[in-house]
């Protein structure tokens, strides 16, 4: 009864600084439950999408009760966007980093020791160092954040050992709270975040993976760029990532949309640390809207109104497909995520985790533990391969995958729940054809070539092995031969037929192939996706919603100036989504500027006057705060 007594103590004052600081009038889910763990220090695991607000779950209590918090944040750019956001919401924050001058470090440890800053973010490696426990020790540290926390677990897709290291602190510091935050864990990876941290009685607060503004797409892959090019295009002028990869496929495909007239960069981690932060930095003011990377982008962009996630190739798991499409629409208005699928993508990845298994072993590494990590990783691959070759719902897939519950029909955001994929109804048939076909050619080639034989093409290679007399030849010429390729790709992917691993690759048969054959196994089949209706440009739904967009380009226009003078990201001035409150109600005083979302008593004083007048140049004397007042 007494703790329920010092939540309802606790939610009027929450509330008040949420308004006063963030300018938000309400928490999202899981988010208040996070707060009260924090402030009635009872250690916590929150698992929640990127974008659903966890960094504010331990930024907002460290202003309602007095003691250090210290966050353990595994990038130097995500530490200072954060620091930059607090700042200008009028919160006292530092960072202590290796890309710091001794003069800034001994600034920041000032503000420590003195109280005047109680958000302090560091690196794990820093943290476990011991370098730092004696100011530590002298201040007191009343809880710690561990942000990213899947890092920790084996299991997860980004184990980095240091974290497993932080556990130590606990010792070190036996009053302090521990909160582990992650967009990204199966009920795996959560178990063993709670048993590495060995977090004590924890609040478990388990969020809904599903993004519904999110439109997930999976669509093969069929030669070329020209399908990448043509989605890109799709948003040009707004925010969107393209993950390939390799380092290669990174500067190939930002060169190739560069010759077609869409400004891009691309980002790997064989970039020097200041390229790396050149491209971040630009992309985060909205210098440059494309950005080709690795998964070497990824943690440290925080940009919240990315409008499309492409992936070229089909990421190495599940968690980095979640993570990654995570990083669009953290603004919660609509965003495309389009992947391009390959079964040659699963081939990639077993070759890099094959080369990167020898060269370890060749290193001294263990070789049981080692061939665990590898094994444990072709799971994940394998996971993902499935899902993206599947023809389940998108959004149902990913929830039920990390341990969620789906009862909601369709989603209405996915390619499978838009009617976007095509079942063809006499496909039982179309795959004893091509069973048949290989059967016919021996087993002894590729899908290229029996295409061309299914299609009844009379090239070279057909009629030198005279497979233009078998019984096969032509029995699919109804299909352009992309679409047969399609089709032996998706048996492939589904385990009917089989394709060898070697230089030369050739198709052959499964366990599962003279189950097909004899009719003891029903298989489904789909065309090549249906050519997609144009989408309705953001612009289009901003008219719709009675958004001055003439005042919105206005603004954000204003906005990149002020926050390229500020040397910080456009969307810590404000949010696409404040501004088109801005756009659309046109406020005339900074009492009704107050009333609109993401403004907060700091951001008030120090950007609202000059926002203003660009609404006051725009609207002249027309009547405004209508819907306000």
């Amino acid at each position: 009864m007494q703790h329920r007594h010092s939540q309802q103590e606790w939610s009027p004052r929450i509330a008040d600084v949420l308004r006063e600081t963030w300018g938000f009038d309400a928490l999202r889910p899981l988010q208040e439950d996070a707060i009260q763990a924090n402030l009635s220090a009872r250690d916590s695991l929150l698992v929640m999408p990127t974008g659903g607000g966890k960094s504010l779950t331990y930024q907002l209590p460290s202003l309602l009760v007095d003691g250090l918090t210290v966050v353990a944040c595994p990038l130097i750019s995500l530490m200072k966007d954060q620091v930059d956001g607090l700042l200008i919401n009028g919160v006292k924050a530092v960072s202590l980093h290796s890309g710091q001058d001794e003069k800034t470090r001994h600034q920041n440890r000032q503000q420590i020791q003195t109280g005047e800053s109680k958000l302090l973010y560091v690196s794990p490696e820093l943290l476990v160092g011991g370098s730092l426990n004696g100011l530590l020790r002298t201040v007191g540290v009343r809880a710690f954040a561990i942000d990213e926390a899947h890092c920790i677990s084996h299991w997860g897709h980004d184990f980095r050992p240091e974290y497993r290291r932080l556990a130590d602190l606990r010792d070190v510091f036996p009053q302090a709270s521990f909160h582990a935050c992650t967009a990204t864990a199966t009920p795996q990876v959560r178990q063993d975040i709670l048993e590495a941290l060995r977090l004590s009685d924890p609040a478990v607060l388990v969020g809904d993976f599903d993004r519904p503004n999110l439109t997930l797409r999976i669509r093969r892959r069929e030669g070329g760029r020209d399908q990448l090019v043509e989605e890109v295009r799709r948003h040009d002028g707004e925010g969107v990532i393209v993950y390939a990869l390799s380092r290669k496929d990174t500067e190939q495909i930002a060169s190739r949309l560069c010759k077609e007239g869409l400004k891009a960069e691309h980002y790997h981690a064989g970039l020097s640390p200041r390229q790396r932060e050149r491209v971040q930095t630009r992309f985060a003011r909205e210098e440059v809207n494309i950005v080709v990377a690795t998964v070497a982008f990824g943690m440290g962009i925080d940009r919240s109104n990315i409008r499309a996630v492409i992936h070229a190739s089909m990421p190495r798991s599940i968690e980095h497909y979640q993570q990654e499409t995570g990083r669009a629409g953290r603004d919660g208005e609509p965003a495309d995520c389009v992947m391009f699928h390959s079964y040659a993508d699963v081939d990639r990845w077993r070759r890099l985790a094959t080369r990167s298994f020898e060269e370890a072993v060749a290193e001294g590494g263990e070789i049981d533990s080692l061939r665990e990590d590898y094994r444990a990783k072709d799971e994940l691959l394998e996971d993902m391969n499935r899902m993206a070759s599947g023809m389940r719902c998108r959004h149902q897939s990913i929830v039920t995958y990390f341990g969620g519950q789906w009862d909601r029909g369709s989603c209405k955001a996915c390619d499978v729940c838009l009617d976007e994929i095509e079942m063809l109804p006499d496909g039982q048939d179309v795959a004893r054809m091509i069973l048949s076909c290989v059967a016919r050619v021996d087993q002894n080639f590729g899908v290229g070539h029996l295409s061309e034989v299914l299609c009844g093409s009379e090239a070279q290679s057909v009629l030198r092995w005279r497979h233009h007399e078998l019984s096969t030849w032509g029995l699919l010429k109804r299909f352009h031969k992309k679409e047969v390729v399609h089709l032996i790709h998706q048996m492939i992917d589904h385990g009917y037929l089989h394709r060898t691993r070697d230089d030369r690759p050739v198709v052959v048969f499964s366990e599962q192939s003279s189950a097909v054959m004899r009719g003891e196994l029903e298989i489904q089949l789909m065309r090549p996706p249906k050519p997609r209706r144009a989408g309705r440009s953001v612009t289009q739904a901003e008219l719709d919603e009675g958004v001055d967009a003439e005042l919105l380009e206005k603004l954000k226009l204003k906005r990149k100036a002020v926050a390229n003078e500020q040397e910080v990201p456009a969307y810590v001035v404000f949010s696409d989504r404040t501004l088109k409150a801005m756009a659309k109600h046109r406020p005339s005083a900074l009492r009704t500027m107050r009333m609109l979302h993401g403004i907060g008593d700091a951001k008030l004083q120090s950007y609202a006057p000059v926002f203003l007048e660009v609404i006051d140049s725009h609207c002249g004397d027309d009547d405004r705060d209508l819907d306000l007042d």
